[in-house]
């Protein structure tokens, strides 16, 4: 009887501690959404600002990831970039704010050759891993910054990629703990699990799709398929950013948020499916409406 006693102990502290997490989680979550809400509303500089503090935090937290450390010399041409990208967004300058990232990028590659990795592998590959994170913090910048530049659909089309990814997180997290079952991909994320999958999906397309209908876009369809679209590759940018911490060895990118881990573990679904909205958008409306694009079919 002492082993049923101890597994009863275990499983209350496994529940406690699940309990716990839960709520610092909620209790974050309640703080941060209302600011984003706000400055999303808002648009113009403000949202800008909102947007190059996120990309410059996604900037410090994969240079410590890579290097070790957040050297002041690795990540110098990567926020002077992103900070002249604010201005040139903000003046309408797209070609010339992409440009200007990809300069960044290609000043910290070289300033990061023949650098040892944080794991203690040859420095041969930190260039590339340098380089990487300029553009991955660039397009955490660009892609929302162009959405809600639009200003007829720029905050519907955000609030339709914030409710699709929050939808579809909030979801999984959820069915994954309740449900439980096989695991979606052990090695690169043992917690994550095929019905957590499955039920993310089906919450980012519920909310995406009553977003559509409370904004009264139409074709309800389309804007469905759209949200399974972005919620499978927000889906696939979590997976990814989690083989990048593995590879390092890391289980959080920092601990800014608390319950959530770092800004890269936060937003590692929405960049993807940011990136991939303003695609459509920009395919479907050019570059002056890639909000339009993506909402109207």
């Amino acid at each position: 009887m002492p082993s049923d006693h101890h597994g009863e102990r275990a499983a209350s502290m496994v529940t406690a501690g699940d309990a716990n997490e839960l709520t610092v989680r909620a209790v974050s979550a309640v703080v941060l959404a209302p600011v984003v809400l706000a400055c999303t509303y808002a648009g113009g500089w403000l949202f800008l600002a909102l947007c190059v503090f996120a990309a410059g935090g996604i900037l410090w937290e994969w240079t410590h990831l890579i290097a070790g450390r957040a050297e002041p010399r690795l990540l110098a041409p990567g926020l002077a970039a992103l900070l002249a990208a604010v201005v040139l967004t903000g003046l309408n300058q797209i070609g010339a704010a992409t440009m200007t990232i990809l300069m960044g990028a290609v000043v910290a590659g070289a300033a990061s050759a023949g650098r040892p990795l944080a794991d203690g592998s040859p420095g041969r590959g930190a260039a590339t891993w340098a380089l990487a994170g300029v553009i991955y913090a660039g397009v955490a910048f660009l892609s929302p910054a162009l959405l809600r530049s639009d200003p007829r659909w720029g905050f519907t089309a955000l609030l339709f990629l914030l409710a699709t990814v929050w939808g579809n997180d909030i979801f999984a997290f959820y069915c994954g703990r309740a449900i439980g079952g096989p695991a979606l991909w052990p090695s690169v994320s043992p917690n994550k699990t095929w019905a957590g999958a499955i039920g993310g999906l089906a919450g980012g397309v519920a909310a995406g799709v009553a977003l559509a209908y409370a904004s009264g876009i139409g074709k309800l369809g389309m804007a469905g398929v759209m949200a399974l679209l972005l919620s499978v590759l927000a889906q696939a940018g979590d997976l990814a950013e989690s083989a990048i911490k593995r590879r390092f060895g890391a289980k959080d990118a920092s601990r800014l948020i608390p319950g959530h881990g770092g800004l890269m573990d936060r937003l590692d679904g929405f960049l993807v499916a940011a990136f991939a909205a303003l695609i459509i958008g920009i395919v479907r409306q050019g570059t002056d409406a890639p909000a339009r694009g993506l909402l109207l079919w």
